[in-house]
């Protein structure tokens, strides 16, 4: 009985190469998640040290900030990682950061360049995450037809 070694060579190694889109999209993807984080401790910690109209409405705040910032940080690593399932939580990120966007948008000052950037992100996220070179790299079959009887 002999064993066989994971070499280059074997055909166990020959894993198809992990397309740039995937890295870029997990990347954008990270980006949203760090940047609900982000605004969430912030929040936390205002909430906690600063002087809020309701401290317990900004913490709170801050925790939901912080949770849904984890969900794309989750998608992006299951991204990278070639798992199907994390398709759809990276979908849902694109497709709540384009009302996010309008909102910032429609806004004043600052927050217009702002709007500018998280639309541009969703739209390019949602671009690469429906395009069938990442549906076919992640393993995910499309709909499944019958034969005509």
């Amino acid at each position: 009985m002999s064993i066989q070694e994971n070499t280059p060579s074997s055909p166990s190694a020959a894993r198809p190469e992990k397309p740039g889109r995937i890295a870029v999209v997990a990347g954008l993807n990270a980006l949203e998640g760090a940047a609900l984080a982000v605004g969430g401790i912030y929040m936390v910690v205002m909430g906690l040290l600063g002087r809020p109209d309701s401290p317990q409405q900004a913490e709170m705040g801050g925790l939901t900030l912080v949770a849904l910032g984890l969900i794309p940080l989750c998608a992006a690593r299951g991204l990278l990682l070639r798992r199907g399932w994390s398709r759809g939580p990276a979908l849902v990120t694109q497709l709540m950061a384009l009302p996010v966007a309008w909102t910032l948008l429609r806004a004043q000052g600052a927050l217009i360049p702002a709007g500018v950037v998280l639309a541009a992100v969703a739209v390019t996220a949602l671009a690469l995450l429906l395009s069938p070179t990442t549906t076919q790299a992640l393993g995910i079959r499309g709909p499944r037809t019958t034969p005509d009887a």
